[in-house]
């Protein structure tokens, strides 16, 4: 695990194009969720799904070849990997000679498992499956169609609520409108996020406003999401809660973390049309 002021995000660096798990820099999970008030055990299950759309290799004859990615960090990982730097891992196989996919794939599920210090599941799809790659939209009633007013633009949790009489319902719920801003550039990260629950029935606007308000807030994408899983099921009470946030892509990787209650909920494998 390293600083996060030694990261190389947010600084000049010189790609490599020759196989280098060195580059990969991992930083802790725990303190983030130590100024959450996350504890152990986790109040969650879950996983970081990432794709990386910008893969390539070259075959023993020195032919170039190229796939996607899929790789399945659990949310228990004590680590995550810095973005910037998985990108620049994976770039240092651009002028690695390689047996076959399956060699890829065991050098990433080794060295990513070293990065995030837990076991990954990686998925390669090559060229001849590209076509079934397909765009969807997450499940869900959409809240952006409110009609609200609000001028609130870093995390509210004061603007959740539920009606603790009502009788308990089971919502899916879906917003574009997450926007937050990477922790260290500023730069802006946008996502769509599906909140599912059963409990007392949330408040809608009060769902929105909240969501909206990340939109100058700095931090990256996994404790945003863990950010909003703890407030909603601290200020709302629901019996189960997942939380699901596809971002949209940045140095041809995208970060997708799913947060639930239930140790056997599976996020939805959509790749939405912002992606």
């Amino acid at each position: 695990m390293h600083e996060l002021e030694h990261a190389p995000l947010g600084r000049p660096v010189a790609y490599v194009s020759e196989y280098d798990p060195g580059l990969l820099f991992p930083i802790a999970r725990a303190p983030q969720r130590e100024a959450l008030g996350i504890g152990t055990p986790l109040p969650f299950h879950g996983v970081d799904l990432w794709t990386a759309y910008e893969l390539s290799w070259l075959a023993p004859s020195g032919k170039p070849q190229v796939a996607l990615a899929r790789i399945a960090v659990p949310a228990g990982s004590p680590c995550i990997v810095e973005s910037k730097s998985l990108k620049l891992y994976l770039n240092s196989f651009n002028q690695t000679r390689l047996d076959g996919p399956a060699e890829l794939r065991a050098r990433l599920e080794r060295d990513l498992g070293a990065g995030f210090g837990a076991p990954v599941a990686v998925e390669l799809v090559g060229p001849e499956r590209f076509a079934d790659e397909r765009l969807a939209e997450l499940d869900g009633d959409c809240l952006d169609g409110l009609d609200i007013v609000t001028d609130t633009y870093t995390p509210e949790p004061g603007f959740l609520g539920a009606a603790a009489g009502a009788a308990p319902v089971r919502e899916v719920l879906v917003s574009h409108l997450l926007k937050s801003n990477c922790r260290v550039t500023g730069q802006p990260d946008w996502a769509s996020v599906q909140i599912a629950y059963a409990g007392p029935p949330i408040d809608h606007a009060g769902l929105l406003r909240y969501l909206i308000s990340f939109r100058n807030h700095n931090e990256f994408h996994e404790p945003c999401v863990e950010r909003i899983f703890i407030d909603v099921l601290r200020r709302c009470a629901p019996t189960q809660l997942s939380v699901y946030a596809r971002y949209t892509r940045r140095g041809g990787l995208d970060i997708n973390p799913f947060r639930s209650t239930d140790a056997g909920a599976q996020p939805p494998r959509v790749r939405c049309a912002r992606q």
